[in-house]
């Protein structure tokens, strides 16, 4: 399995495809496995990379507090031990956040920047109704396929869970076998409540495409819009009848999208 060392622990990463790199960052809890609908998809045209950030299923699970620059320079030295020195970078959600950091603490390794159903965080964050927010703060059952199958009915659309069945089932699948322990559970938690970058987002210089769902009842669209506004020169594309997680459900929509932009 390929591993590297990264910040004194091990990341598991994957590459598939050729062409200008592009890394992918999973969300909240998440890893690679998140992006199975985009990187072979992707792949026909870039490089694609995709990791399990620290304490996420095959990466190490060190103990000690995580924060969004810590995981921005995980990504850092994770690209530079494999030797690529600058790459298109798409983040969702938390993983937007995460690339956000990234892009401001590594202006020269940022080529361009997708940041998908993610805000800039702090108090201007338009946050979901409180029985989301309950949900997702609980650990009970962190990793079992109930408490899996409950969140996805928050995270895409009540017509997707009762029409694809299949595919629902694939997904909670892929996340209650990626193990997170409750420790990293809450650490992420915490640096995405401590989260901040609403007075620097001004100061991202990589050409930024912000892309959401306007049925995204987790990170609400108004985040994006709100996001786009303080970028220079984003662009703005909301994917109608798009959930949080609509790069799965509208994957082929989403992978078009961000490839016409890379490229």
């Amino acid at each position: 399995m390929p591993k590297v060392s990264v910040n004194g622990l091990k990341l598991f990463y994957e590459i598939e495809g050729e062409g200008e790199p592009v890394l992918l960052i999973p969300g909240f809890a998440a890893g690679r496995w998140i992006w199975f609908k985009q990187t072979a998809d992707l792949s026909r045209k870039f490089r694609v990379i995709v990791f399990d950030p620290r304490g996420v299923s095959a990466s190490d699970k060190p103990e000690g507090s995580q924060t969004i620059g810590l995981l921005a320079d995980d990504i850092a030295h994770l690209l530079q031990t494999i030797g690529i020195e600058r790459a298109h970078v798409v983040g969702a959600s938390f993983g937007g956040f995460v690339a956000q950091e990234f892009a401001l603490r590594y202006p020269a390794m940022t080529r361009k920047l997708v940041l998908c159903c993610t805000s800039y965080g702090g108090p201007n964050h338009v946050v979901p109704e409180p029985e989301t927010l309950a949900a997702l703060a609980s650990t009970k059952g962190l990793n079992s396929e109930e408490r899996m199958r409950a969140n996805l009915l928050l995270a895409f659309t009540p017509e997707y869970v009762q029409t694809q069945v299949a595919e629902v089932d694939r997904v909670v699948h892929l996340r209650a076998t990626n193990e997170v322990p409750e420790h990293i559970y809450m650490s992420q938690l915490q640096a995405a409540v401590s989260f901040n970058a609403e007075a620097k987002v001004e100061r991202i210089a990589s050409p930024t495409l912000v892309l959401s769902g306007d049925a995204d009842v987790i990170v609400p669209v108004q985040n994006s819009r709100n996001l786009a506004a303080k970028i220079p020169g984003a662009q703005l594309r909301i994917i109608e009848g798009g959930s949080h997680t609509f790069f799965i459900e509208q994957a082929e929509e989403f992978n078009q999208i961000v490839s016409e932009f890379l490229g």
